[in-house]
């Protein structure tokens, strides 16, 4: 795993996204696979199904099928890491620079970004909250979600799956949870 370190797993980008979702920075099981949120253990694949974003919980080795459904992958950070705790407050802030280039290129209706402490920062909001912002970034809306490490034992699954949804809803993105497998 330590050879996967400082390595970037390339974004998951297309037209007219629904929603862009943004990680903090990849992990070394994401760097090893070449996928996003590969370590075994996180909730993001569940969540994105049990909210109905998916009709099934794919693997990360199956990301691309996102861009079919309207939705991509990027981080505030490029490199992985072991932790994000290992990234500066340097390097989080000018990731928060690149991510709105970033959006203000791709104009998705929706970014996504996946952990407080890391949004506080790279926004410079320190007062953000779960769900909805007030920033926007062009036309693109702003979703602030809780990190789905299972590290963040903040939040259990139940939890983050209705706060994904919540998003899904606002997005007024169908509920393919119940379509076919």
């Amino acid at each position: 795993m330590e050879a996967a370190r400082d390595r970037v797993v390339p974004d998951l980008l297309g037209e007219d996204l629904g929603v862009l979702f943004c990680g903090i920075n990849p992990g070394l099981a994401s760097g090893a696979a070449g996928h996003h949120f590969a370590k075994p253990g996180t909730r993001f694949w569940p969540s994105l199904h049990g909210s109905g974003f998916t009709p099934r919980q794919l693997r990360p080795d199956e990301e691309d099928a996102l861009l079919a459904l309207g939705l991509g992958i990027t981080n505030v950070v490029e490199r992985t890491t072991a932790r994000a705790d290992e990234l500066s407050r340097e390097e989080i802030v000018e990731g928060g620079r690149r991510l709105r280039a970033k959006v203000q290129r791709w104009r998705p209706r929706w970014l996504a970004v996946l952990g407080v402490t890391a949004y506080r920062e790279a926004f410079g909001d320190r007062r953000a909250a779960v769900g909805p912002q007030d920033a926007r970034i062009g036309d693109t809306r702003v979703w602030l979600l809780p990190n789905p490490s299972g590290r963040n034992a903040h939040w259990q699954l139940g939890p983050l799956i209705e706060e994904f949804a919540r998003l899904r809803r606002a997005a007024g993105l169908p509920d393919r949870s119940s379509g076919p497998a």
